[in-house]
C-alpha cells in the first residue's frame, strides 16, 4: 500500500481519489499529529465487507468447505449442457 502525507493528499486530492478508484489500491495517508487513515474506493470497501461477512459466518464457511470437498471428489452436482448454457448466459 502506498503512503503519502496528508499535505500532499490535500494538495492533489482529485488525482489521488481518481487513482484509488481506478487502480483499486488503497492509499495510506499519514499525519504528523493524530492517527493515519486509509482511502479506499466504495466498490472495494463493499467487496471487503461481503468477504468479512462470509468469513465470520460459520454456516457459510461450512457450506464452502463441503462444496469444495464434493467438487474435489467429483461427487457433487454436475449440471447438464443446457444448465451450463443457462449459467453461462448470466
Amino acid at each position: 500500500m502506498d503512503s503519502i502525507s496528508v499535505n500532499k493528499f490535500r494538495e492533489n486530492l482529485k488525482y489521488f481519489v481518481e487513482q484509488v478508484v481506478n487502480d483499486h489500491l488503497p492509499l495510506k495517508v499519514t499525519r504528523r499529529v493524530g492517527e493515519d487513515f486509509v482511502v479506499i474506493s466504495a466498490e472495494d470497501w463493499e467487496r471487503d465487507q461481503e468477504t468479512l461477512h462470509v468469513l465470520q459466518n460459520n454456516y457459510l464457511m461450512r457450506q464452502i468447505a463441503a462444496s469444495s470437498t464434493s467438487h474435489e471428489g467429483k461427487i457433487g452436482y454436475i449440471p447438464s449442457e443446457e444448465g451450463l448454457d443457462e449459467i453461462a448466459s448470466l
